[in-house]
């Protein structure tokens, strides 16, 4: 039998490549921050417009909202240019991911992984949608009910209005990145179909707890949220399984073409 002959690497070299690695993903981390300031300064060019938007649709068209700080105005603009960034960031921070893995992955990889880029801003921009057109008015009829319940005179503050708003569209457009995020952590082989289906319990209790967190406490809000998180999920695992079938019969017919 033949022994291996090839050299291994010293601890030096393996500690070079490890710090290469960091060095690589601190990089990645810096270009992603340097499009979240400058979405940042695009998105307060667009504050102004997307308030103007957003003032004129229900349900707060006709409301009178009221600032009680010298700081409410700025810290609205804030909120506005970092829902823009978002736009922007979360397309980009996907590409960086893919730069960052690129060289480990085969080149059919390298191109399948790069088509989840333009596939995140759009589930970013349907998270969007789904959270304000479904959720946001649910969550604020709720709340108003329950005020006009118990008698209470209703005024509110730019601030304590906004805030409830993105809130409740931030998290929930993020989350909506999950099937992208399970099908690239496949491509690269960090998770399988098995093992998303062997967690299947604990996230739907993490994604449950989520939906309660970001919605008026009553049952039929929580399932409202709760249940498309789910269903994302679910979606999540069956499209790693087709990532993962096509990986298997690649290394199948490699196996075949190459293997002794």
């Amino acid at each position: 039998m033949n022994e291996d002959t090839t050299p291994r690497p010293t601890r030096e070299e393996l500690a070079m490549t490890l710090f290469e690695h960091i060095g690589e993903l601190r990089k990645r981390i810096i270009y992603t921050l340097i499009v979240l300031v400058i979405g940042l300064v695009i998105g307060l060019f667009l504050a102004n417009p997307a308030y103007d938007f957003l003032m004129s649709q229900e349900p707060v068209s006709g409301m009178k909202l009221h600032t009680f700080s010298l700081w409410d105005g700025i810290g609205m603009y804030m909120k506005f240019a970092l829902v823009i960034a978002l736009l922007l960031v979360v397309p980009f921070a996907f590409f960086q991911l893919w730069a960052f893995v690129k060289p480990a992955l085969h080149e059919r990889e390298q191109r399948a992984a790069l088509t989840f880029v333009p596939l995140a801003l759009l589930l970013f921009i349907g998270g969007l949608a789904f959270s304000y057109f479904v959720v946001f008015p649910m969550a604020f009829n709720f709340t108003t009910d329950v005020s006009k319940h118990l008698g209470l005179e209703e005024t509110y503050g730019i601030t304590q209005y906004f805030t409830f708003l993105f809130n409740i569209l931030i998290p929930i457009s993020l989350l909506f990145e999950l099937p992208i995020l399970i099908m690239f952590l496949t491509q690269i082989r960090i998770l399988t179909p098995t093992r998303l289906r062997k967690m299947r319990r604990i996230a739907y209790l993490i994604l449950i707890i989520v939906g309660t967190m970001i919605t008026p406490p009553d049952f039929i809000s929580d399932m409202l949220v709760a249940v498309p998180l789910i269903v994302l999920y679910e979606i999540s695992v069956m499209l790693s399984g087709v990532v993962y079938r096509k990986q298997q019969a690649r290394d199948a017919a490699w196996e075949e073409e190459f293997g002794t």
